[in-house]
């Protein structure tokens, strides 16, 4: 997403948010929402990326501890013709990862100890160059702010629901009741309709990055069935994030289309295998056989 999709994104969420805060306390809690709305937009720009990581429990990774993975992410920048960002691992066995940071300067790539252990090297090159896409497209920003204000949209609506029964709510207890449910709702969907169409993005970028689009598929096919096996526990502390991993990480909750943070595994997994077939004899395009490091 470009830098002017960012700034409607961030917009739009403030609104809702404002939106909120006028339903709790009328005129008063409109400027009160406005004021914590410019404090969350800057803490958003420039911390939000540092928050996630934290509360998704990332630890960085140092090339003394896996060299062969520090080069390998080293090869893809070169392809993608980005900054080496900084990485971590979340020591949990479910495979999974994400890409966070306001830009590519400042990007950060995390996947958990399950993703190294359970896919191919060349499955994780996928996945890697699916979030080294993430990071080209400047969407890194678009993630960590939606995951951002969709949190605080849905702890303001509870705030609303405790404190907002009053003579201080602007539409009495029946529009009090309807914000706490409309408000977060409304936030979710604007975090899938953007999740879900930044991921097929990334899925062709990434495919270009890595040259095996075939490998992603069958990572994305691993993965998906791994998450639907084993929980990933800080991810489950922070729902509001799930749209930022590659396959969504939330153990045993199916979403609507509506509000499913992800596209479909299948359909996914289906245009690579297409664009696997557009891709001329000559490039290596199925995953290698053996272990990450093998």
């Amino acid at each position: 997403m470009n830098t002017a999709k960012t700034v409607a994104l961030m917009a739009a969420m403030t609104a809702l948010f404002l939106v909120v805060g006028f339903f709790i306390g009328g005129q008063s809690g409109l400027v009160i929402a406005f004021i914590i709305a410019l404090g969350m937009n800057a803490i958003a720009y420039w911390n939000s990326d540092k928050m996630v990581l934290r509360m998704q429990g990332a630890r960085p990774i140092t090339r003394e501890e896996s060299p062969e993975y520090y080069e390998l992410v080293e090869n893809l920048v070169k392809r993608a013709e980005l900054p080496m960002p900084k990485l971590y691992v979340i020591d949990v066995e479910q495979p999974n990862a994400f890409a966070t940071g306001r830009n590519p300067e400042n990007a950060a790539v995390a996947a958990t100890i399950g993703l190294l252990k359970l896919l191919t090297r060349d499955e994780i090159e996928g996945v890697i160059a699916h979030e080294l896409a993430h990071v080209k497209n400047r969407d890194t920003l678009t993630m960590t702010v939606t995951a951002t204000f969709a949190g605080a949209i849905s702890m303001l609506a509870n705030f609303g629901m405790l404190f907002g029964r009053g003579r201080s709510s602007s539409f009495g207890p029946i529009g009090t009741i309807a914000m706490v449910f409309l408000a977060p709702m409304a936030a979710m969907v604007v975090q899938s309709a953007i999740s879900r169409t930044r991921e097929y993005e990334a899925d062709k970028l990434g495919a270009a990055i890595s040259g095996k689009p075939l490998a992603l598929a069958s990572a994305l096919r691993k993965i998906s069935n791994a998450a639907k096996k084993i929980m990933n526990p800080n991810a489950q502390a922070s729902p509001a994030h799930a749209h930022m991993f590659i396959i969504n990480p939330l153990f045993g909750i199916n979403f609507g289309s509506l509000f499913s943070t992800h596209p479909n595994v299948e359909t996914r997994i289906s245009e690579l295998e297409e664009l696997a077939r557009s891709i001329s004899a000559g490039l290596e395009l199925q995953p290698e056989s053996s272990g990450p490091w093998g």
